[in-house]
């Protein structure tokens, strides 16, 4: 298998002065930013957590504690 390399000849390549240089007004102007370069993003949802599922999460660990805890006291007595 022989491998082609995906860099240009020099000699065949256009715009290349004889040294490998490039001229002036040959290569493209900078970037501007990336901000401008997408869609503008209208909607953006809150982060975190609702308030109700974390109350819920929070009223299921507490019930499931009071459960091993009351367990636990069984046992000892």
């Amino acid at each position: 298998m022989t491998h082609i390399s995906p860099d240009p000849e020099p000699e065949r390549s256009t715009g290349l002065e004889p040294g490998g240089g490039v001229p002036p007004g040959e290569t493209p102007p900078a970037e501007s930013s990336l901000p401008g370069a997408g869609p503008r993003e209208t909607h953006n949802p809150t982060r975190g957590w609702a308030k109700a599922p974390l109350a819920l999460i929070l009223g299921l660990v507490v019930l499931v504690a009071a459960f091993f805890l009351v367990y636990a006291l069984v046992l000892i007595l």
